[in-house]
């Protein structure tokens, strides 16, 4: 299939909005990740400050 140069830089355009939006996806779902990590990780070092006896 062949397209008009219309179509290539339509397409293009189409891409580029896909790759922008796919980032600031990207971008949110890190920050997601990070503060999940930072909760799990404080929950794992107050599991380990707490005595074994007190569960």
């Amino acid at each position: 299939m062949e397209l008009t140069p219309e179509q290539l830089v339509a397409e293009f355009q189409d891409a580029v909005m896909e790759l922008y939006f796919a980032r600031k996806r990207m971008v949110a779902l890190e920050a997601e990740n990070a503060e999940l990590r930072a909760r799990l990780a404080a929950l794992e070092q107050k599991d380990t400050a707490e005595p074994q006896g007190n569960r």
